[in-house]
């Protein structure tokens, strides 16, 4: 452990500032200070960390990260072994630490009667460091198996499974239908949250390893599917969730409304080219407009901030449910992931949020756009089902309307018509307790499988599924597997 008697010296959480809001807002640069210089207290906070016998934050991450062996590296300041326990369960850890909501936090022992260790901050504090001095290099393969293996997407999911396969001395080649590598970590989260240099050097140190890539080829157009898994011994299909979800209400057709990837991924494209003014050709702007963001979200949330970075006169972001509990509510014990009140970054720059807002009908304009939304107050009925309460109806004011109510599923369309491939009732590539689609050789990792989830799962279902590739190519693997797959029923 840290410091013996660090959580009862040091009783308070402590982080390190974010950047004044009216500076932030003017650019699109990360929010957070996370860099160790001149944060004294991260010692300290690392050293609060208690020898609890047995650490529930190991079960509270599904990556199993050895969060206590971390902790006491960094309170003695060995950066090195401290990096190396990291990596030893966590390929991305600059995309956890900014991202991840942190359920490891909510499992935290010292939690029970204390603020919980800072272990996010932490993590990030340790892998930024890493790689300032120098000590995150390419893992070469001392050998090759001779075996391909094709990763159909670059999000979490499908980096972690290529890093975890090129390691075990396979070819892999990963493939990306949008211009540049990273999935939605590139084109879904925006630069405050995630600047995109994390993820380039995480991928030069990939390529320096021999993974692959190759950006802007679609599998199912460009290359068919059958083609692919002919062209290579193994495939993992790690394409994400990404069909939105809809919101089916009268005058959804018009002008102005929009789903929440088709206002992000422009923004963020126009960032990267160094002009985020400079949006794509039709792509919806908020500059001068009213928005209204239907959905509660991490999703609504990064809506909000890049809508606010754009000039947007106001935005308001609607959730269909009750407002959260500052505290754990008693249904929710610990060491359980509770869902609590939470104002991220993009809540504090502004922006005004509504709690029990049922969206009703869109309303138009004499053009035909949306001018307004009808909104009720949402009832809850005996069944626990979510009503507009009649008789509660008013508009609110939309230029531009957002609908980021998150994802039902993976784009399967073409999958399964070039391979015949089984898809499950809700929609997921099937898969079995190895990872093993119904289709020799193709493994189903991430959402594509799963669901909608946290990157923490996306990487560590990458993780697994490698490992379940590399006993599929070889007879056995040492790879490690943190988690079994979540499955669900097959289509009848």
């Amino acid at each position: 452990m840290a410091d013996p008697r660090g959580f009862l010296k040091v009783r308070e959480r402590e982080l390190p500032p974010n950047r004044p809001v009216e500076v932030r807002l003017r650019d699109w640069k990360d929010t957070h200070e996370h860099r160790v210089d001149g944060q004294p207290f991260l010692k300290e906070q690392a050293g609060r960390c208690m020898d609890c016998g047995v650490p529930f934050c190991h079960q509270g991450c599904p990556l199993g990260n050895l969060i206590p062996d971390w902790n006491d590296l960094v309170w003695r300041g060995q950066w090195a072994d401290a990096i190396d326990r990291l990596h030893a369960t966590n390929n991305f850890p600059e995309f956890t630490g900014r991202v991840c909501p942190a359920p490891c936090e909510s499992s935290c022992v010292l939690g029970i009667n204390q603020p919980a260790v800072t272990i996010k901050n932490v993590e990030v504090s340790i892998i930024d460091e890493a790689f300032a001095r120098g000590l995150v290099t390419p893992h070469v393969p001392e050998r090759l198996t001779g075996s391909t293996v094709a990763v159909v997407g670059s999000g979490p999911a499908g980096l972690a499974a290529a890093q975890q396969l090129t390691r075990a001395g396979h070819t892999v080649v990963v493939y990306e239908r949008d211009p540049a590598i990273g999935g939605l970590l590139r084109y879904g989260i925006p630069d405050f949250k995630l600047e995109k240099h994390h993820i380039d050097r995480r991928l030069a140190q990939m390529e320096a390893e021999g993974t692959r890539f190759r950006p802007g080829v679609t599998i199912g157009e460009d290359m068919s599917w059958d083609a692919l898994r002919r062209r290579f011994d193994a495939v993992v299909v790690a394409t994400g969730a990404t069909v939105p979800r809809d919101l089916p209400l009268p005058g959804r057709d018009l002008a102005g409304i929009h789903y929440a990837m088709d206002f992000l991924t422009p923004a963020n494209h126009a960032v990267a080219s160094g002009d985020p003014a400079d949006l794509p050709e039709g792509a919806p702007s908020a500059e001068g407009k009213h928005v209204v963001i239907i959905g509660g979200g991490d999703t609504g949330s990064d809506c909000l901030g890049t809508a606010l970075r754009q000039g947007a006169a106001s935005v308001t972001t609607l959730a269909i449910g009750k407002r959260p509990p500052l505290e754990r509510p008693a249904h929710q014990p610990w060491p359980t992931d509770p869902i609590l009140f939470e104002v991220s970054t993009s809540h504090e720059e502004g922006g005004e949020r509504t709690w029990l807002a049922s969206t009703v009908e869109f309303v138009p304009d004499a053009d035909g756009a949306v001018r307004a939304l009808k909104v009720a107050e949402t009832q809850y009925l005996p069944d626990g089902r979510r009503v507009p309460a009649p008789g509660t109806e008013r508009e609110i004011p939309a230029d531009l309307v957002l609908v980021a109510m998150g994802f039902t599923g993976p784009e399967t369309g073409a999958l399964e018509e070039q391979t015949g491939i089984e898809i499950t009732d809700r929609g997921l590539v099937a898969r079995g307790d190895d990872y093993a689609a119904s289709l020799p050789g193709v493994f189903v990792a991430g959402d594509a499988g799963r669901g909608q989830s946290l990157i923490v799962w996306a990487i560590a279902e990458g993780r697994a599924a490698a490992a379940a590739v590399d006993s599929y190519l070889q007879g056995s693997t040492e790879l490690p597997a943190p988690v079994r797959p979540r499955t669900f029923a097959l289509r009848s």
